[in-house]
């Protein structure tokens, strides 16, 4: 039988309006990723919220430990007796006690959600399909950026949905918000 749990990658105050990464669309996907947490508190069901720092706030100034860039947005806060990882890299298992939280708790199935499409969910994601688990992705609860490569900008939805069409190939099933509380 699959037990599930909710991921929450990085959906901090550096991503939204006056953050120092700001991508597009942050406010509708983190509304969404809270309908998904909604969903998972009401069932009691197993949450994990993912935090990215900066190793080097010299070489990296934003997701300062103790800045209000760094802390988790209003619209997802975690609560009291929720798991909390903080983070280092895009992969939300390197260096962190995700994958032992997971085991202990017997998971075999990831929803996951979160800031950025291309980069930490697209790692994490992958990362988690490795470890064997079945992985689900709520990508209108997830957001990206423009990106730029050899003089050309690509835009943040061809970005977003590149990544999702990526990962919906083989590592996950990409779904949306709606379809996924309607199952």
């Amino acid at each position: 039988m699959s037990k599930q749990a909710l991921i929450l990658i990085d959906i901090q105050n550096e991503y939204f309006e006056n953050g120092g990464l700001e991508l597009v669309n942050p406010v509708a996907a983190s509304l969404n990723a809270k309908k998904i947490l909604d969903r998972f508190r009401a069932e009691n069901l197993p949450i994990a919220h993912i935090q990215h720092r900066s190793a080097d706030p010299d070489q990296m100034p934003i997701f300062v430990e103790g800045t209000k860039g760094a802390e988790t947005h209003e619209n997802v806060k975690p609560l009291a007796g929720e798991k909390v990882f903080q983070k280092y890299y895009p992969n939300s298992f390197r260096e962190t006690g995700l994958l032992d939280y997971l085991k202990e708790n017997e998971i075999t199935e990831l929803i996951i959600t979160g800031m950025m499409t291309h980069m930490c969910v697209d790692a994490t994601t992958r990362a988690a399909f490795d470890f064997g688990f079945k992985c689900t992705v709520i990508g209108d609860a997830c957001a990206s950026r423009d990106l730029e490569i050899n003089g050309k900008t690509v835009k943040a939805d061809d970005v977003h949905h590149a990544i999702l069409a990526a990962l919906d190939f083989i590592p996950a099933d990409v779904t949306n918000t709606q379809d996924y509380l309607a199952s």
